[in-house]
């Protein structure tokens, strides 16, 4: 099956939300800025037609009956082709931990309601802008070899599997790299907000980044009472 490309066409949008009022209000909005909006509200809908014509972004509900929320992005993360498409998750549930499993399942953003539907539109925005920003470019850093525009990271030529999360904080050190990053810019850049309670959320993915990158994981350095950095001893041309 082909993967939506935010180039072609229409950017469309599959929006899974069960309360009907919300749903009218969203299509309404994302109509007028000019994005083709298909809607579900099950989980089982929105498999069903992310399955069948994959649009550049979900907007998706948690509570949702049936299959929730996070078992309907686990499964858009598992197939070959929506792994790509963009999701923004919006939802009632704005603790620290539910942030952070949302962000580790493979969610792109998350927005927590009330929400100022001028927000959720420029989230959008970037969220395709950076995706569209990231083309055909390489970064190559000893045995580490990250293809942006194709989410794809190898490591000695074997592929490693990152959630989005992990993918966007890897390249973002990876472009900073021999500058320290603080764990506050990194919320900022990465996550998108700024919060001293959630420093450590900064500190644990960066130990899951460290285990899934193996023998590259070397690259990235702690720098005590700072932050993290790349180091870019081991940069390379592509």
């Amino acid at each position: 099956m082909k993967k939506a490309s935010a180039e072609a066409g229409k950017r469309r949008v599959l929006v899974v939300e069960d309360d009907p009022d919300l749903q009218e209000v969203l299509r309404f909005n994302l109509e007028a800025e000019g994005y083709e909006v298909t809607q579900a509200r099950s989980g089982r809908g929105a498999l069903d037609q992310a399955f069948r014509n994959p649009p550049h972004i979900v907007i998706l509900d948690l509570m949702l009956p049936g299959i929730t929320g996070i078992q309907v992005c686990r499964k858009l993360r598992s197939n070959p082709a929506t792994e790509e498409v963009l999701v923004l998750m919006l939802t009632a549930r704005g603790s620290e931990l539910d942030r952070v499993i949302g962000f580790e399942t493979g969610a792109d953003d998350y927005v927590v309601k009330p929400f100022s539907v001028r927000e959720l539109l420029l989230r959008l925005q970037a969220l395709l802008r950076r995706r569209l920003e990231a083309g055909p470019r390489f970064l190559c850093f000893g045995s580490l070899e990250v293809d942006v525009g194709r989410h794809r990271v190898k490591v000695a030529g074997e592929r490693v599997e990152l959630t989005p999360l992990e993918f966007r904080l890897l390249v973002h050190l990876l472009e900073e790299a021999g500058r320290v990053c603080t764990r506050e810019s990194l919320l900022d850049r990465v996550w998108g907000y700024q919060s001293d309670v959630l420093s450590r959320t900064v500190d644990t993915h960066i130990r899951r980044l460290r285990d899934k990158l193996g023998p590259a994981s070397e690259l990235l350095e702690t720098v005590r009472g700072f932050g993290y950095r790349i180091s870019d001893e081991l940069r390379r041309g592509r």
